[in-house]
């Protein structure tokens, strides 16, 4: 790759899309232009890594293209194909036969007529993988995370969520009720408080306790089943969303939940089919069909959006036999190897993973600034891997957030370090020469950051 020549200004290294969430003015429209002024800030320095585009297949090795259109090549940590199933030959061919019988298109709610036999059949093989739930289906894991929420909590219920759960767990409970209540980071003596001031106050609503089997930016993990017996004590609902562990960790696939054996104790679980089942698409699974049947006609976004495609179903329904067969197994520890193999080599050159093994490594970088060259010194490098900063991680916390697949090799992992180490030491001799011309920059190291609790500690 060519070496950048582009000028860093201070101003490309400063600020976040927070600065940016909220604002005034009458005009709904033009009030939005300082964002795109700071992004073209960004760009003519070469530090806006995202919206990247895959030209090839998004296998271990593959090309993309900058939204600027410039070319990138390497090997590649970016996309998230846990088992590496997205290309699996038996995956395609379902795809292509579903196409053949029904063309690409649900052309319907699935409340109506979208449904397909496809859908129907994973429908019922997830709900006998999960010990016989019964479960509903969504056109994203998204739209699952938000209906769970919103399908069943009304204004005066309370959902006591950890502090880092998902997008689509927060955005659920803000639509459902004002009485939310977070706790810090795994903090279960936080969540206690919080359940023992609502209960103080109201002995006669319900209660949503939410959280996730495995915390995507922090590779973490809750103790559910010390969850479960709060929710007991305080008569409360426990939901756990598995987007991220579901059908690639445990040797029977079945992440967290399994390996902790606490599945039947869950009384909400969703799932994502964009990290493990080669395709978009995402469920809920509950224990009767009742609750079943309520989600179906009272969470909007299972009533009022399209089926997943035949094509969707047909993938996630190969993908879900491969994932509960012995390939599936052999597969999830080839995954593990690798996850254990580059935790140990980040270590060995003085790279600091955080969190637990998963297919998600995140590598610390530290100041916005300096993860902001790195990145693009990584991609130059011939490297892809996603970065991210402020606010989706705390202040001074940046960091490359490494997705591991099955298919990936131990020369995979060498390289991707290797580039890696390169990249952060020459981010790191540029960024402290713009530190010390555009003093107003925080000057901070790698490996010398602001402690990635610091922001939620208000919340414990």
């Amino acid at each position: 790759m060519e070496n950048n020549s582009k000028k860093i200004t201070s101003e490309a290294l400063q600020g976040s899309l927070r600065d940016y969430r909220a604002f005034t003015g009458t005009d709904i429209i033009h009030r939005t232009d300082g964002f795109f002024d700071w992004q073209e800030i960004r760009r003519a320095s070469d530090l806006w890594p995202y919206a990247k585009s895959t030209a090839t297949a998004p296998k271990t090795h593959c090309e993309a293209k900058n939204d600027d259109g410039s070319l990138v090549k390497g090997v590649n940590f970016a996309s998230q194909d846990y088992l590496s199933l997205s290309s699996h030959p038996d995956v395609k061919e379902a795809a292509i036969e579903a196409i053949k019988e029904y063309g690409v298109h649900s052309a319907g709610s699935a409340a109506l007529l979208g449904n397909t036999r496809h859908s129907l059949a994973l429908e019922k093989r997830i709900s006998e993988f999960l010990y016989d739930r019964e479960t509903v289906l969504y056109p994203t894991g998204w739209s699952a995370g938000y209906a769970a929420i919103q399908g069943f909590v009304r204004p005066d219920d309370h959902v006591v969520l950890d502090i880092l759960a998902h997008s689509c767990l927060q955005e659920g409970a803000r639509a459902s009720t004002r009485n939310i209540h977070f706790h810090g980071h795994l903090n279960l003596r936080a969540l206690e408080r919080r359940l023992q001031k609502i209960r103080a106050v109201d002995k006669d609503n319900g209660i949503l306790i939410v959280t996730e089997s495995l915390f995507s930016m922090h590779s973490d993990t809750p103790d559910i089943g010390s969850i479960r017996a709060l929710c007991d004590e305080y008569e409360a609902t426990l939901l756990v969303d598995c987007a991220h562990d579901f059908g690639s960790m445990g040797d029977d696939g079945r992440g967290h939940m399994g390996l902790q054996n606490v599945l039947q104790d869950v009384d909400i679980i969703i799932g994502s089919f964009s990290k493990t089942f080669a395709s978009n698409g995402g469920f809920i699974s509950v224990k009767d069909r009742a609750t079943a049947e309520y989600l179906k006609y009272y969470s909007a976004t299972q009533t009022f959006s399209n089926a997943l495609s035949p094509v969707q179903a047909a993938t996630v329904l190969t993908a879900l036999n491969i994932v509960d067969s012995a390939e599936g197994t052999a597969r999830r520890r080839k995954l593990m190897d690798n996850i254990l193999y580059m935790r140990a080599e980040m270590g060995k050159v003085g790279l600091e993973t955080l969190g637990d093994p998963s297919a998600i490594v995140p590598v610390r970088v530290g100041a916005e600034g300096l993860a902001r060259i790195a990145s693009r010194d990584l991609s130059n490098l011939g490297a892809i891997a996603n970065l991210v900063e402020y606010p989706a991680v705390p202040q001074g916390g940046a960091r490359f957030r490494v997705q591991v697949m099955s298919d990936h090799s131990f020369a995979d992992v060498d390289e991707l370090v290797q580039l890696m180490l390169k990249a952060m030491r020459s981010g790191e001799k540029e960024y402290l020469m713009l530190c010390d011309q555009h003093p107003s920059l925080i000057k901070s190291r790698f490996g010398n950051t602001v402690d990635a609790d610091a922001s939620v500690r208000n919340a414990a």
